[in-house]
């Protein structure tokens, strides 16, 4: 079943984002992930098979291995313990679906980045540097950092987030909560990289958001995704060139070789495209969990 949007549901929207329809429950949240994909911040028309599913069900899959290193807000996955006569669309929502409390978000994006990728890259190219720290000369593309740094930056409402310095960030949310997210942040990453070593990929990098319940910090939103992350097939892994990836980068390099100036409105999809973006999402997910969607 592909999900577009969620009007069946008759609630309060509490927001509403390029992927996922959130609800205001009252004293809890309910997030469904849809089955819509953007790239370049424009949203598609056309819908990725199984996508909201392996979303939300492999942050399900982090929250719980990460819980050890800190909490987060999940309350459950399972339809029917879901409130208010939700249950009844628990074939639409199964899956793709969490039950969560609320949470206090902090205005930051936290980002570590364990490998020379992405906007790195263009830092490094430019200044030699990541995140403003020095790194070693003649680096290449996809090379392993001397350590997984902590990057933050903004959370805009609109248009791209800014990177920001640590520095910053303790302007912006104050020291001691700026140095929980940093330690919290490496924590998680250090764990889930050394687990996804044993399944045969690289994380990347990856990014989370950090809020607080009663005064605590937590983890929300959505953790290790392919849309929050990027995971490197290990086997294929070699630096100097772009590394074989589990995520949307199939679908933003065919994009790349169009006409279109990245504005609204988005190319149409081809079926080879949407079948393969898919097929990327999949294997990421089996092959962390195995499980398969």
């Amino acid at each position: 079943m592909l999900i577009k949007d969620t009007d069946f549901i008759d609630l309060p929207v509490f927001c509403k984002g390029k992927v996922r329809n959130v609800y205001d429950l009252g004293d809890s949240l309910l997030m469904i992930v849809t089955d819509r994909i953007s790239a370049f911040d424009v949203v598609f028309d056309e819908l990725i098979p199984d996508k909201g599913k392996v979303l939300s069900s492999i942050s399900a899959f982090w929250f719980d291995f990460t819980k050890d290193v800190i909490g987060n807000h999940v309350i459950t996955t399972d339809v029917s313990q879901y409130p208010m006569g939700l249950d009844k669309y628990e074939e639409e929502l199964s899956g793709r679906s969490m039950l969560v409390k609320k949470v206090d978000m902090l205005p930051a994006e936290c980002i570590v980045r364990g490998y020379l990728e992405g906007s790195a890259l263009k830092e490094y190219k430019k200044s030699g540097t990541v995140g403003g720290i020095k790194m070693p000369e003649g680096m290449v593309q996809g090379d392993k950092l001397p350590e997984p740094l902590f990057t933050p930056s903004t959370k805009e409402e609109s248009g791209h987030d800014i990177n920001i310095t640590f520095e910053q960030l303790v302007d912006l949310i104050g020291e001691e909560d700026a140095t929980a997210l940093r330690e919290a942040s490496l924590a998680l990453y250090k764990k889930v990289s050394e687990f996804a070593l044993t399944k045969g990929l690289i994380l990347a990098d990856t990014k989370f958001e950090f809020g607080k319940i009663d005064g605590k910090l937590v983890v929300a939103d959505e953790m290790f995704t392919p849309d929050s992350s990027r995971f490197w097939d290990l086997a294929d892994y070699q630096p100097g060139r772009a590394q074989k990836s589990f995520d949307k980068q199939y679908l933003r390099e065919w994009l790349e070789t169009l006409d279109w100036d990245k504005t609204y409105p988005a190319p149409t999809l081809p079926e080879e495209i949407i079948n393969k973006t898919a097929e990327k999402y999949r294997e990421c997910y089996s092959r962390l969990t195995g499980k398969e969607i």
